[in-house]
Protein backbone atom coordinates (compact mmCIF):
# COMPACT_ATOMS: atom_id res chain seq x y z
CA UNK A 1 0.00 0.00 0.00
CA UNK A 2 1.49 3.35 -0.94
CA UNK A 3 1.38 6.03 1.73
CA UNK A 4 1.38 9.70 0.71
CA UNK A 5 4.45 11.65 1.75
CA UNK A 6 4.29 14.31 4.44
CA UNK A 7 3.97 17.87 3.11
CA UNK A 8 6.90 20.22 3.71
CA UNK A 9 5.18 23.19 5.33
CA UNK A 10 8.20 25.36 6.20
CA UNK A 11 7.69 28.02 3.51
CA UNK A 12 4.05 28.63 4.41
CA UNK A 13 4.46 28.07 8.15
CA UNK A 14 3.27 30.84 10.48
CA UNK A 15 3.90 30.26 14.19
CA UNK A 16 0.84 30.11 16.39
CA UNK A 17 -0.02 29.06 19.91
CA UNK A 18 -1.56 25.56 19.89
CA UNK A 19 -4.97 25.35 21.57
CA UNK A 20 -7.29 22.61 22.83
CA UNK A 21 -10.02 21.66 20.37
CA UNK A 22 -11.32 18.30 21.63
CA UNK A 23 -13.66 18.35 24.60
CA UNK A 24 -16.36 15.76 23.88
CA UNK A 25 -17.14 12.80 21.63
CA UNK A 26 -18.60 14.88 18.78
CA UNK A 27 -15.27 16.71 18.44
CA UNK A 28 -13.67 13.35 17.59
CA UNK A 29 -15.93 13.04 14.54
CA UNK A 30 -14.53 16.37 13.32
CA UNK A 31 -10.95 15.54 14.32
CA UNK A 32 -10.73 12.42 12.14
CA UNK A 33 -11.46 14.58 9.07
CA UNK A 34 -8.79 17.21 9.84
CA UNK A 35 -5.32 17.92 8.49
CA UNK A 36 -4.02 17.22 12.00
CA UNK A 37 -5.34 13.65 12.08
CA UNK A 38 -4.13 13.06 8.52
CA UNK A 39 -0.61 14.32 9.32
CA UNK A 40 -0.35 12.27 12.53
CA UNK A 41 -1.48 9.06 10.83
CA UNK A 42 0.64 9.68 7.73
CA UNK A 43 3.71 10.06 9.95
CA UNK A 44 2.85 6.92 11.95
CA UNK A 45 2.34 4.89 8.76
CA UNK A 46 5.48 6.19 7.01
CA UNK A 47 7.57 5.21 10.04
CA UNK A 48 5.76 1.86 10.12
CA UNK A 49 6.68 1.25 6.48
CA UNK A 50 10.31 2.25 7.07
CA UNK A 51 10.86 -0.40 9.78
CA UNK A 52 9.20 -3.35 8.02
CA UNK A 53 11.43 -6.43 8.56
CA UNK A 54 14.20 -4.30 10.13
CA UNK A 55 16.13 -5.07 13.33
CA UNK A 56 17.22 -2.31 15.69
CA UNK A 57 20.88 -3.06 14.87
CA UNK A 58 20.39 -2.97 11.09
CA UNK A 59 22.50 -0.23 9.52
CA UNK A 60 20.61 2.97 8.77
CA UNK A 61 21.39 6.59 8.06
CA UNK A 62 22.05 8.67 11.18
CA UNK A 63 21.88 12.23 9.88
CA UNK A 64 23.19 15.22 11.86
CA UNK A 65 19.56 16.04 12.76
CA UNK A 66 19.00 12.53 14.12
CA UNK A 67 22.27 12.68 16.08
CA UNK A 68 21.33 16.00 17.70
CA UNK A 69 18.02 14.52 18.89
CA UNK A 70 19.86 11.45 20.27
CA UNK A 71 22.27 13.77 22.09
CA UNK A 72 19.31 15.70 23.54
CA UNK A 73 17.80 12.47 24.90
CA UNK A 74 21.17 11.68 26.53
CA UNK A 75 21.07 15.14 28.15
CA UNK A 76 17.55 14.57 29.49
CA UNK A 77 18.66 11.19 30.83
CA UNK A 78 21.66 12.75 32.61
CA UNK A 79 19.35 15.28 34.32
CA UNK A 80 17.66 12.42 36.19
CA UNK A 81 20.72 12.22 38.44
CA UNK A 82 20.05 15.77 39.62
CA UNK A 83 16.64 14.81 41.00
CA UNK A 84 16.81 11.66 43.12
CA UNK A 85 13.44 10.20 44.10
CA UNK A 86 12.15 11.63 47.37
CA UNK A 87 11.75 9.23 50.25
CA UNK A 88 7.97 9.00 50.47
CA UNK A 89 5.71 6.05 50.94
CA UNK A 90 3.20 6.68 48.14
CA UNK A 91 2.71 3.84 45.72
CA UNK A 92 2.51 6.20 42.75
CA UNK A 93 3.79 9.65 42.07
CA UNK A 94 7.23 10.58 43.39
CA UNK A 95 7.23 14.36 43.54
CA UNK A 96 10.88 14.60 42.44
CA UNK A 97 9.54 14.06 38.90
CA UNK A 98 8.09 17.59 39.04
CA UNK A 99 11.58 19.07 39.43
CA UNK A 100 12.88 17.13 36.39
CA UNK A 101 9.81 18.11 34.33
CA UNK A 102 10.18 21.75 35.38
CA UNK A 103 13.80 21.74 34.19
CA UNK A 104 12.63 20.32 30.84
CA UNK A 105 9.98 23.03 30.51
CA UNK A 106 12.38 25.83 31.43
CA UNK A 107 15.13 24.51 29.14
CA UNK A 108 13.07 23.48 26.11
CA UNK A 109 13.73 26.71 24.16
CA UNK A 110 17.49 26.37 24.69
CA UNK A 111 17.43 22.62 23.96
CA UNK A 112 15.66 23.16 20.66
CA UNK A 113 17.94 26.00 19.62
CA UNK A 114 20.73 23.41 19.86
CA UNK A 115 18.79 20.52 18.30
CA UNK A 116 17.20 22.34 15.34
CA UNK A 117 18.78 24.19 12.42
CA UNK A 118 18.23 27.97 12.60
CA UNK A 119 15.71 27.83 9.72
CA UNK A 120 13.36 25.85 12.04
CA UNK A 121 13.71 28.12 15.09
CA UNK A 122 10.58 29.96 14.02
CA UNK A 123 8.59 26.88 15.09
CA UNK A 124 10.18 26.44 18.54
CA UNK A 125 7.23 27.94 20.47
CA UNK A 126 4.83 25.46 18.85
CA UNK A 127 7.22 22.50 19.01
CA UNK A 128 7.75 23.19 22.74
CA UNK A 129 4.13 22.20 23.39
CA UNK A 130 4.82 18.68 22.14
CA UNK A 131 8.33 18.17 23.54
CA UNK A 132 7.48 19.37 27.04
CA UNK A 133 4.47 17.04 27.23
CA UNK A 134 6.29 14.02 25.84
CA UNK A 135 7.51 12.57 29.13
CA UNK A 136 4.52 12.66 31.46
CA UNK A 137 2.28 15.09 33.35
CA UNK A 138 4.04 16.84 36.22
CA UNK A 139 0.84 17.70 38.11
CA UNK A 140 -0.65 14.22 38.07
CA UNK A 141 2.79 12.52 37.93
CA UNK A 142 1.50 10.13 35.31
CA UNK A 143 2.43 8.94 31.82
CA UNK A 144 0.43 7.26 29.08
CA UNK A 145 -0.14 6.92 25.34
CA UNK A 146 -1.07 10.63 25.06
CA UNK A 147 2.42 11.64 26.24
CA UNK A 148 3.95 9.14 23.83
CA UNK A 149 1.82 10.72 21.06
CA UNK A 150 3.10 14.15 22.07
CA UNK A 151 6.73 13.10 21.58
CA UNK A 152 5.84 11.46 18.25
CA UNK A 153 4.09 14.71 17.23
CA UNK A 154 7.27 16.63 18.10
CA UNK A 155 9.28 14.35 15.77
CA UNK A 156 6.54 14.61 13.13
CA UNK A 157 6.60 18.40 13.45
CA UNK A 158 10.32 18.47 12.70
CA UNK A 159 9.63 16.24 9.66
CA UNK A 160 6.80 18.53 8.47
CA UNK A 161 9.24 21.45 8.59
CA UNK A 162 11.85 19.55 6.56
CA UNK A 163 14.22 18.87 9.48
CA UNK A 164 13.93 15.15 8.79
CA UNK A 165 13.44 13.63 5.36
CA UNK A 166 12.34 10.16 4.25
CA UNK A 167 15.90 8.80 4.63
CA UNK A 168 15.64 9.51 8.36
CA UNK A 169 12.46 7.54 9.04
CA UNK A 170 14.11 4.24 9.93
CA UNK A 171 16.41 5.99 12.41
CA UNK A 172 13.48 7.97 13.88
CA UNK A 173 11.95 4.67 14.97
CA UNK A 174 14.90 2.37 15.60
CA UNK A 175 17.37 4.89 17.04
CA UNK A 176 15.45 7.93 18.40
CA UNK A 177 12.23 6.23 19.49
CA UNK A 178 14.04 3.22 20.96
CA UNK A 179 16.20 5.59 23.05
CA UNK A 180 13.14 7.63 24.03
CA UNK A 181 11.36 4.46 25.21
CA UNK A 182 14.30 3.50 27.43
CA UNK A 183 14.31 7.01 28.92
CA UNK A 184 10.58 7.05 29.69
CA UNK A 185 10.79 3.54 31.17
CA UNK A 186 13.54 4.83 33.46
CA UNK A 187 11.34 7.81 34.40
CA UNK A 188 8.30 5.58 34.98
CA UNK A 189 10.17 3.33 37.39
CA UNK A 190 12.39 5.95 39.06
CA UNK A 191 9.49 8.28 39.90
CA UNK A 192 6.69 5.67 40.12
CA UNK A 193 4.62 7.41 37.43
CA UNK A 194 0.99 6.41 37.46
CA UNK A 195 -0.38 4.95 34.20
CA UNK A 196 -2.46 7.76 32.63
CA UNK A 197 -5.97 6.74 31.64
CA UNK A 198 -5.06 3.08 32.05
CA UNK A 199 -7.73 0.48 31.39
CA UNK A 200 -6.09 -1.59 34.11
CA UNK A 201 -5.77 -5.21 33.19
CA UNK A 202 -7.89 -4.76 30.02
CA UNK A 203 -5.61 -2.24 28.36
CA UNK A 204 -2.88 -3.15 25.91
CA UNK A 205 -0.07 -1.71 28.03
CA UNK A 206 -0.07 0.65 31.02
CA UNK A 207 2.15 3.20 29.32
CA UNK A 208 3.05 2.65 25.65
CA UNK A 209 1.33 1.96 22.34
CA UNK A 210 3.43 2.95 19.31
CA UNK A 211 6.21 0.36 19.92
CA UNK A 212 3.55 -2.33 19.42
CA UNK A 213 2.59 -0.79 16.06
CA UNK A 214 6.14 -0.22 14.80
CA UNK A 215 7.49 -3.23 16.69
CA UNK A 216 5.09 -5.62 14.96
CA UNK A 217 6.11 -4.10 11.59
CA UNK A 218 9.73 -5.06 12.35
CA UNK A 219 8.65 -8.70 12.66
CA UNK A 220 6.54 -9.06 9.50
CA UNK A 221 7.43 -12.30 7.65
CA UNK A 222 10.05 -13.24 10.25
CA UNK A 223 11.27 -16.76 9.53
CA UNK A 224 11.63 -17.88 13.18
CA UNK A 225 9.57 -15.58 15.39
CA UNK A 226 5.78 -15.78 15.38
CA UNK A 227 3.32 -13.80 17.54
CA UNK A 228 3.23 -16.65 20.04
CA UNK A 229 7.01 -16.37 20.54
CA UNK A 230 6.28 -13.55 23.00
CA UNK A 231 5.01 -16.20 25.43
CA UNK A 232 8.47 -17.79 25.59
CA UNK A 233 10.76 -16.15 28.19
CA UNK A 234 13.97 -17.30 26.49
CA UNK A 235 12.80 -15.82 23.17
CA UNK A 236 11.96 -12.54 24.91
CA UNK A 237 15.44 -12.30 26.45
CA UNK A 238 17.08 -13.18 23.13
CA UNK A 239 15.03 -10.72 21.03
CA UNK A 240 14.36 -7.70 23.26
CA UNK A 241 17.46 -5.81 22.13
CA UNK A 242 16.51 -6.15 18.44
CA UNK A 243 12.71 -5.83 18.43
CA UNK A 244 10.63 -3.13 20.13
CA UNK A 245 7.69 -5.49 20.61
CA UNK A 246 9.76 -8.00 22.56
CA UNK A 247 11.36 -5.24 24.64
CA UNK A 248 7.86 -4.04 25.63
CA UNK A 249 6.99 -7.54 26.83
CA UNK A 250 10.31 -7.84 28.64
CA UNK A 251 9.66 -4.56 30.48
CA UNK A 252 6.16 -5.68 31.50
CA UNK A 253 7.63 -8.89 32.93
CA UNK A 254 10.22 -6.83 34.84
CA UNK A 255 7.59 -4.64 36.53
CA UNK A 256 4.58 -6.96 36.92
CA UNK A 257 4.10 -10.02 39.06
CA UNK A 258 2.04 -13.13 38.37
CA UNK A 259 1.16 -15.02 35.17
CA UNK A 260 1.32 -13.05 31.89
CA UNK A 261 -2.22 -14.04 30.88
CA UNK A 262 -3.55 -12.53 34.13
CA UNK A 263 -1.84 -9.13 34.09
CA UNK A 264 -1.69 -8.74 30.27
CA UNK A 265 -4.69 -10.65 28.85
CA UNK A 266 -4.92 -8.55 25.70
CA UNK A 267 -1.27 -9.09 24.74
CA UNK A 268 -1.71 -12.74 25.67
CA UNK A 269 -4.69 -13.00 23.26
CA UNK A 270 -2.82 -11.18 20.47
CA UNK A 271 -0.11 -13.86 20.74
CA UNK A 272 -2.56 -16.30 19.17
CA UNK A 273 -2.87 -14.21 15.97
CA UNK A 274 -1.24 -16.16 13.14
CA UNK A 275 0.95 -13.58 11.43
CA UNK A 276 2.81 -10.43 12.35
CA UNK A 277 1.25 -8.56 9.43
CA UNK A 278 -2.18 -9.22 10.95
CA UNK A 279 -0.87 -8.05 14.34
CA UNK A 280 0.51 -4.92 12.66
CA UNK A 281 -2.73 -4.00 10.88
CA UNK A 282 -4.69 -4.76 14.06
CA UNK A 283 -2.39 -2.62 16.22
CA UNK A 284 -2.69 0.25 13.74
CA UNK A 285 -6.50 0.15 13.87
CA UNK A 286 -6.36 -0.15 17.64
CA UNK A 287 -4.06 2.89 17.86
CA UNK A 288 -6.69 4.98 16.09
CA UNK A 289 -9.52 3.57 18.22
CA UNK A 290 -7.81 3.58 21.63
CA UNK A 291 -5.59 6.66 21.38
CA UNK A 292 -6.64 9.08 18.64
CA UNK A 293 -10.41 8.54 19.02
CA UNK A 294 -10.51 8.41 22.82
CA UNK A 295 -11.56 11.73 24.36
CA UNK A 296 -9.71 11.19 27.70
CA UNK A 297 -6.44 10.73 25.77
CA UNK A 298 -6.70 13.15 22.85
CA UNK A 299 -8.39 16.01 24.77
CA UNK A 300 -4.94 17.00 26.07
CA UNK A 301 -3.48 17.32 22.55
CA UNK A 302 -3.31 20.92 21.30
CA UNK A 303 -3.62 22.05 17.70
CA UNK A 304 -1.76 24.82 15.88
CA UNK A 305 -0.24 25.18 12.41
CA UNK A 306 1.86 22.01 12.54
CA UNK A 307 -1.29 20.01 13.25
CA UNK A 308 -4.20 22.20 12.11
CA UNK A 309 -7.70 21.43 13.33
CA UNK A 310 -8.98 22.23 9.82
CA UNK A 311 -10.97 19.97 7.57
CA UNK A 312 -8.93 18.39 4.78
Amino acid sequence: MSIPSLPNILESYVPTEPISRIHEQKDIETFIKTKAFDRIMTFVMLINQSVLKKKISDPCLISPQTQRVLDMLDTLDAWLEEFPPLANAQRFGNKAFRSWAEKLRESSQQLMETVLPSSLHIAIPELTEYLSKGFGNETRIDYGSGHELSFAAWLGGIALLGGFDTNDYQAIALKIFVKYLELVRKIQTRYSLEPAGSHGVWGLDDYQFLPYVWGSAQLVDHDRLSPKSVLNKDMIEACASEYMYFRCIQFILEVKRGPFFEHSPMLNDIASVLTWSKVNSGMTKMYVAEVLKKVPVIQHFKFGNLYPFELL
